[in-house]
């Protein structure tokens, strides 16, 4: 039995079975846009962490939206680009709490496309070596998403560097 606490704008809390608090959340998509050991990537203010974070193209799936037509709609919101769409992984975010699930693709033979952001979602773009993000987000002196940084050891693997 489930039992609503709230019911916010994206997400909500349930308890069921009087015990599990479970955190219902939309699917999400991100998407690897690499040229040879770069990474483009978005920086953008995340309250939750109260800092800058920059993370690969990604966003939420919306109600009825197949994953790679959110990972097109998405790329070309932040990151004005297109092409083919490869998926790499799919995998729960933190099965433990949420039932979010993040879809993850890798672009290849880019075009250029024009999207529109999002209402107040203020990303600058940058294009960063991945070994050296990596690095960064391990000693702790930068902050990413874990699917970013999947994202990237997966980049670096397919290059056989072992950071």
């Amino acid at each position: 039995m489930r039992e609503e606490l709230f019911a916010g704008k994206i997400v909500t809390l349930v308890v069921e079975d009087d015990h599990w608090e479970i955190v219902l959340h939309p699917d999400s998509v991100a998407v690897l846009v690499a040229d040879g050991g770069h990474v483009l990537g978005v920086w953008q203010h995340r309250a939750a962490v109260g800092t800058r974070t920059w993370e690969i193209p990604a966003g939420l799936i919306e109600a009825g939206e197949e994953p790679v037509a959110a990972a097109t709609r998405e790329l070309a919101e932040e990151v004005q680009l297109g092409g083919r769409l490869k998926p790499v992984i799919s995998f729960y975010v933190s099965p433990g709490f949420t039932d979010e699930r993040v879809h993850v693709f890798e672009l290849s033979e880019p075009v250029a496309v024009k999207g529109h952001s999002d209402d107040g979602e203020e990303l600058e773009l940058e294009w960063r070596d991945a070994l050296e993000v990596w690095r960064a987000v391990a000693s702790g002196t930068e902050r990413t998403s874990s699917t970013t940084a999947l994202a990237l050891r997966h980049l670096l693997a397919a290059r056989g560097i072992e950071p």
